[in-house]
């Protein structure tokens, strides 16, 4: 690289400013989080240090073989809006398209003057349209550490006094050309932005990644569980809408707790995998609907059909072995006969014992309701235990088994104890699942959040027993959205979804005995979080 005295005589009055400038830009870089918010600040620094008039940047989308318009900057004019859809077709023949397939800076003292037989041209268009001209040029790739070429920045008419504001007559009088020791300078700095801006694209992928793994595990539950379909996306919404309430908070208990934009991200992804442990769940339980499963039913059904058939056979038999010890002859309906009342009276002991075998049924049918269960009920099953019927084996068998009536007799819900205790494990499944997994550092406290939603301030959740100091404020907000969630939901065909003010009531009465958190409830009701879900009161 040469540089002329001038250049040396500024590089060595200077050169300390020019470190610390390109200290600070770097340091600048690795701190910026968004792309676009990078780039206008790459294009940004690059002009000071050129007192370039203006910039673009175009990044490479190979699936495409486009270049993509990703940011522009002019002090001169305003940009129109819509130049940030620009796309540039990944060929030699414009400018930026030469720098990126070549690997090659472009430094161009008059892009006006261009002979004419290079292969690149300049598009005139640009100018024409917004009263513009483009004189020195300096297009420069950003190539990463392999080398590869991610995009191109180019810095437009570097100008002799850094405040001048052009005009198509003035351009070419107050700019004059890159410099050798510029254009190292600036590529120097893309090669670095490559490096950043890459590392801003493996961020993104990780992200996506995780979203699409997020996706994917709430499709898998509910798969597995379709009558609980879109619970955690609500569940996820009322627990993200309730933090961001906390955030506008500015009095109160919670006027100096604020979520970070990664923490929201950690609240809606501990949300959205609350229950992916069901996974772990026998699918039978978990898609239970009455107190008996299905095919349970089914051969209870078939029993009864099978004791209905036997008590008809054994009253036919018996009038048959009556009449064949007592035979009588034919009489008229008027005439009194004390075979035909005898034979009358195994009629009505038949109709009765079928009275009381539809009784039990009906009985039965209630019974497996998931409803809360009256003593007389329960007591009434208790004579099913009483009622034996003859089998096709000759062997007396109980209408109802002892496994069948622990089903029945669970007094709310319907599950039994053991498969409450499997439902339950799902949230163990969940913390153990998700602890697998490499989260990045702002995400690394999903597992924990997820793990403690059935858990309650005084103790008495699951599956550990914690209390209220043990319990994070985003899991406590967690368990709210999820009971609110499953009170009003309409997909459950087990039970009935209740309104909303009935089911803030029972929310109430938690937070009463300090199962949630009061101050949460009170935010939640008094700021209608749950119209998130479009829901009204």
């Amino acid at each position: 690289m040469i540089v002329s005295p001038l250049e040396r005589a500024v590089l060595g009055s200077s050169a300390e400013t020019l470190v610390d400038q390109l200290l600070e830009i770097g340091i600048a870089l690795s701190a910026s989080q968004s792309l676009e918010e990078l780039l206008h600040l790459i294009l940004t620094k690059s002009r000071q240090i050129t007192a370039s008039d203006a910039g673009t940047i175009f990044l490479v989308r190979g699936e495409r073989a486009v270049l993509e318009f990703k940011a522009a900057q002019n002090d001169s004019v305003a940009l129109p809006e819509q130049v940030q859809d620009t796309t540039v077709p990944l060929t030699p023949d414009s400018l930026v398209g030469y720098a990126a397939l070549t690997g090659e800076s472009l430094n161009i003292p008059d892009v006006y003057a261009l002979a004419g037989n290079e292969l690149y041209q300049f598009n005139r268009s640009f100018d024409e349209a917004l009263r513009y001209r483009t004189c020195s040029v300096l297009v420069v790739p950003m190539q990463n550490v392999s080398g590869e070429v991610i995009g191109v920045l180019q810095l437009i008419n570097r100008k002799r006094s850094p405040d001048t504001l052009l005009t198509p007559e003035t351009t070419v009088a107050l700019t004059q050309p890159y410099s050798p020791w510029e254009e190292h300078i600036v590529r120097s700095l893309a090669s670095q932005a490559a490096v950043i801006i890459e590392r801003n694209h493996l961020l993104e992928s990780i992200e996506q990644l995780f979203e699409g793994f997020v996706t994917a595990s709430v499709q898998a539950i509910e798969a597995r569980d379709p009558t609980t379909a879109g619970h955690s996306e609500r569940v996820a919404a009322l627990t993200v809408h309730l933090a961001q309430t906390i955030n506008e908070t500015s009095r109160g208990v919670f006027r100096e707790v604020a979520f970070s934009d990664r923490q929201l991200q950690e609240i809606r992804y501990a949300a959205l995998l609350h229950d992916f442990g069901k996974v772990g769940v026998p699918e039978a339980i978990l898609n239970k609907q009455k107190k008996l499963y299905p095919e349970q039913l089914e051969v209870i059904r078939q029993r009864f059909a099978l004791v209905r058939r036997t008590l008809e056979m054994e009253t036919a038999q018996a009038k048959v072995n009556y009449l064949l010890c007592h035979p009588h002859t034919v009489h008229s309906p008027e005439q009194a006969c004390h075979h035909c009342a005898f034979l009358r009276h195994f009629d009505e002991e038949l109709r009765q014992q079928l009275v009381t075998l539809e009784a039990y049924w009906q009985l039965l049918e209630q019974a497996n309701e998931p409803q809360i269960l009256d003593q007389e009920p329960l007591a009434r099953l208790q004579e099913l235990t009483q009622f034996y019927y003859r089998g096709t084996d000759g062997e007396l068998h109980p209408l109802i088994t002892a496994s069948e009536l622990e089903q029945l007799l669970v007094r709310r819900g319907n599950l039994t104890q053991q498969e409450r205790r499997l439902i339950e494990a799902h949230v163990t499944h969940t913390y153990q699942f998700l602890c697998r997994i490499p989260w990045t550092p702002h995400l690394k406290n999903v597992p924990i959040i997820a793990y403690g939603h059935h858990e309650r301030l005084n103790g008495s959740g699951y599956p550990r027993g914690i209390g209220a100091a043990e319990i994070p404020l985003q899991t406590q907000m967690l368990a709210i959205a999820d009971i609110y969630d499953a009170l009003t939901a309409k997909d459950r065909p087990y039970k009935k979804s209740l309104p909303v003010d009935a089911a803030l009531e029972i929310l109430w009465q938690e937070a009463k005995e300090f199962k949630i958190n009061p101050d949460l409830v009170e935010l939640f009701e008094q700021q209608e979080v749950f119209r998130v879900l479009g829901h009204q009161r």
